[in-house]
């Protein structure tokens, strides 16, 4: 799979699902995460834990302009628990990510608004990308909503939340 994505800080969450909801994005669901890192030799590896879901996530980001291109695999995991602990012993832990997000969609493109504990509030918009689809009618729409929010490209961050949070 692949996706084009932005991350920016997000001061009024509820001024920032207003203009989406203008623009024709729908509230889906608000959903409690935990992500686990786990240093690997290539790209980033995480499990989310979602209740009563969880996933193990492979992923790999490249720059295209002020966005971000993702190639991402994923598979669900039935023991998370079990799974984290396992990984935990082979691999060690990298950080863990604890955070509260709202989602709103529209068509291909996922919003959402988080609330990352030790962080704050961000903003993180996904366009899902078909094998063939062409990037640049995703960036349109990823665009379009950024303008509405009123953040420019010198806003957008080009790390996961667990290196921003190693900078603090």
């Amino acid at each position: 799979m692949r996706n084009l994505e932005a991350k920016f800080r997000l001061a009024d969450l509820e001024a920032a699902r207003a203009a989406a909801l203008a623009l024709g994005y729908v509230a889906v669901a608000s959903l409690t995460q935990r992500d686990t890192f786990f240093p690997v030799a290539q790209g980033k590896l995480k499990l989310r834990e979602q209740p009563p879901d969880a996933w193990l996530i492979q992923y790999a980001r490249g720059g295209d302009g002020a966005l971000m291109l993702s190639r991402y695999e994923m598979v669900p995991v039935a023991e998370a628990t079990r799974t984290r602990e396992i990984l935990a012993r082979a691999l060690g832990i990298l950080a863990e990510v604890r955070k509260h997000r709202t989602l709103l969609m529209r068509r291909n493109v996922r919003f959402h608004l988080d609330r990352v504990e030790g962080l704050g509030t961000f903003g993180e918009i996904e366009a899902v990308l078909g094998q063939r689809a062409d990037a640049g009618a995703a960036r349109a729409e990823v665009d379009e909503l950024l303008r509405a929010l009123g953040v420019g490209a010198r806003a957008l961050i080009d790390v996961s939340y667990f290196e921003l949070m190693a900078r603090h």
